[in-house]
């Protein structure tokens, strides 16, 4: 598997049947191919759909939040842009899954400017990262060898202290109130390769290999 792979098979291990998900774009989006029919997840988009299937190829007039063409599943539902924010901002959604340009020690998100580049603006990030129970983080470890993961965020944010999980290519990690718990680290790193390629204080106690990797 490449890397974004990894990190979206990982996420997939997170996700538990019943669960009403948000999947960003991008190594989000990937998460719902490692996602079987018996775990029952269903996937919203906040530009109204419930129920989303997979991205499609053929002409549909049906498009996910990102713009791409996309299925919608048996039993799915369209709503208006209304209903699906007050859906994302009265809490309803379990888990949100989306990338981020860095993430830092206290869990705040940085994931929608980059310096430079004229960006159409944050979508629905910020009440999603704000309203939803659970925020995962997929992304790569690294963007050229600068950490991604920082002790403070230098790019405007996008939530303050809002990620729960962070999953890339090398590691899992836990935010906690006391910092960053590096839990899972891909067998095919070391500990010490995940330190050095991180810009924040991991705190370390009990490290798995981890989920869905083999040694």
């Amino acid at each position: 598997m490449d890397d974004k792979q990894i990190i979206a098979s990982r996420i997939a291990l997170e996700l538990e049947k019943g669960n009403l998900v948000n999947l960003g774009i991008g190594i989000p989006s990937l998460v719902a191919d490692y996602i079987t029919e018996k775990k029952n997840i269903t996937f919203q988009a906040e530009n109204g759909i419930i129920g989303l299937g997979p991205y499609l190829t053929e002409d549909t007039d049906t498009v996910n939040a990102s713009g791409l063409k996309a299925s919608i599943v048996k039993g799915g539902a369209f709503i208006d842009s209304l209903l699906s924010f007050s859906l994302i901002r009265g809490g309803h959604i379990d888990i949100t899954v989306l990338g981020a340009l860095e993430v830092d020690s206290e869990g705040s998100i940085a994931s929608w400017i980059i310096p430079g580049k004229k960006v159409p603006g944050m979508g629905g990030a910020m009440d999603l990262v704000m309203g939803s129970k659970k925020v995962i983080i997929a992304m790569t470890h690294s963007n050229k060898g600068i950490p991604k993961i920082v002790e403070k965020c230098s790019l405007p944010l996008t939530a303050y202290k809002q990620a729960n999980l962070i999953v890339t290519e090398m590691c899992v990690l836990e935010v906690l109130k006391d910092g960053l718990h590096l839990i899972e680290v891909n067998p095919e790193y070391s500990v010490e390769q995940v330190i050095a390629a991180t810009g924040a204080k991991l705190i370390i106690n009990q490290v798995k290999p981890m989920k869905g990797m083999t040694v």
